[in-house]
C-alpha cells in the first residue's frame, strides 16, 4: 500500500488575503490558483522546499463555515511548520509581521514557537532536534 496526505484544507474568508499572508509573510509558494466555479477557486500553497503536503484554501460561504474560520483546531495548534533553520525563519517571519504568541523555547523534540495566521489559527514553527 502506498498512501500519503497530499493536502489539508483551511477555511478562509478571502482567497487573496490568505494568499498574500501565506506567500509574503510565511514565505510559502503558490502552487495553484484556478477558478472552479462562480465563488470557488482551487488555491494551494506549500512551504518552501516542500515536495508533498500543501494547504488548499476553502472560502467560507455559509454562516457556519464563516464562524469556523480561525477555529478549525478549537484553539489548539492546527499545523506544524518544520524548518531546517528556526532562527532564520523566525526572524524573517517577525520582520513580515507574523504574530508569535510566545518566545522561542527549547523542548526535547526541538526549538519551537507558536504563531497565528491572519485568521487566528495556531501553528508551531519547529526545528527538530533530530531529523524527522
Amino acid at each position: 500500500m502506498d498512501q500519503r496526505i497530499a493536502s489539508t484544507t483551511l477555511l478562509v474568508k478571502d482567497y487573496d488575503a490568505a494568499i498574500r499572508f501565506y506567500t509574503e509573510s510565511l514565505g510559502f509558494v503558490l502552487i495553484a490558483d484556478e477558478a472552479i466555479g462562480a465563488e470557488q477557486r482551487w488555491v494551494q500553497v506549500r512551504p518552501q522546499g516542500a515536495k508533498e503536503c500543501g494547504i488548499v484554501f476553502i472560502k467560507a460561504q455559509t454562516a457556519e463555515a464563516m464562524a469556523a474560520v480561525g477555529k478549525q483546531a478549537a484553539g489548539q495548534v492546527l499545523m506544524i511548520i518544520q524548518t531546517d533553520n528556526f532562527t532564520r525563519d523566525y526572524e524573517r517571519m517577525q520582520e513580515k509581521g507574523v504574530e508569535f504568541l510566545e518566545l522561542p523555547r527549547q523542548e526535547v523534540y526541538g526549538k519551537v514557537a507558536i504563531f497565528s495566521d491572519l485568521y487566528g489559527n495556531l501553528f508551531d514553527l519547529l526545528e527538530p532536534t533530530r531529523a524527522n
